[in-house]
């Protein structure tokens, strides 16, 4: 893409990876060519698999020498395993990380428009079903669509933002962002992206969107929508009394 200049930035593409043996593959073969030409690591987080995930992430390294792999001796959570991949981008000098999902829920040809914004001064970007189009298109269920737009509205009013989208997966961030979000202290669960989201907020870093396609169906996400819900209110009463 015209514009982008990533030569010389090292990027992390991080999957976090729960028994992901049938999925991730097919995800990291799809990553095309000149994404995978500026990714410097594509770091699998093994979140405690008790399936052939760790496996097939060795085998793919010999193939593609990018990967690296990182344990956890058990599941921890989706939360935990991205904290575990901005340890290691800070540690090694990593200048951005942007996270891919194992499960083929997000599109890897979407990783090249997730990186664009990085060169006009963006620090946090975020994919955005609500800018591609009619998130149903896409498999997404009544229950699910009415909820995210209702959360999404309640969050700019309490935020005082603009975004379209506050709970997607496909999350990009800069080394400054990372270094200035507290995310340590952040929960372990699949309410994580919305609480960086809080803290890129908190930090006044520039957040930038990406349309991105919707594609939901059995299999891509284990996330249930009411607990999550539940948990996105407590995160917004949390930034309401300060406690985040």
């Amino acid at each position: 893409m015209k514009g982008v200049d990533l030569k010389n930035r090292k990027v992390v593409c991080y999957m976090p990876a729960y028994n992901a043996e049938d999925l991730m593959e097919p995800v990291i073969r799809d990553i095309p060519d000149d994404a995978m030409a500026i990714i410097d690591t594509l770091l699998i987080v093994d979140d405690g698999s008790t399936d052939g995930t760790a496996d097939i992430a060795d085998a793919l390294s010999q193939e593609f020498p990018g990967i690296t792999l990182l344990r956890h001796s058990g599941n921890r959570g989706y939360g935990a395993a991205q904290k575990t991949a901005f340890d290691w981008t800070l540690e090694n000098g990593g200048e951005i990380a942007v996270m891919l999902h194992s499960d083929g829920q997000y599109p890897p040809e979407y990783l090249m428009p997730m990186l664009e914004p990085f060169s006009s001064g963006a620090e946090v970007v975020g994919g955005s079903r609500v800018l591609f189009g009619d998130m149903r298109k896409g498999g997404m269920s009544k229950t699910r669509f009415y909820g995210t737009i209702w959360l999404n509205a309640l969050e700019n009013l309490v935020f005082r933002q603009k975004l379209t989208s506050y709970h997607s997966g496909y999350k990009a961030y800069s080394a400054k962002a990372l270094k200035e979000i507290p995310y340590r202290g952040y929960s372990n669960t699949f309410n994580f992206d919305s609480e960086m989201l809080v803290g890129a907020i908190r930090a006044k870093l520039p957040i930038d969107e990406v349309p991105i396609p919707t594609i939901h169906g059995q299999g891509f996400s284990s996330l249930r929508p009411v607990p999550y819900g539940l948990s996105v209110l407590r995160t917004v009463a949390r930034y309401v009394f300060g406690r985040i």
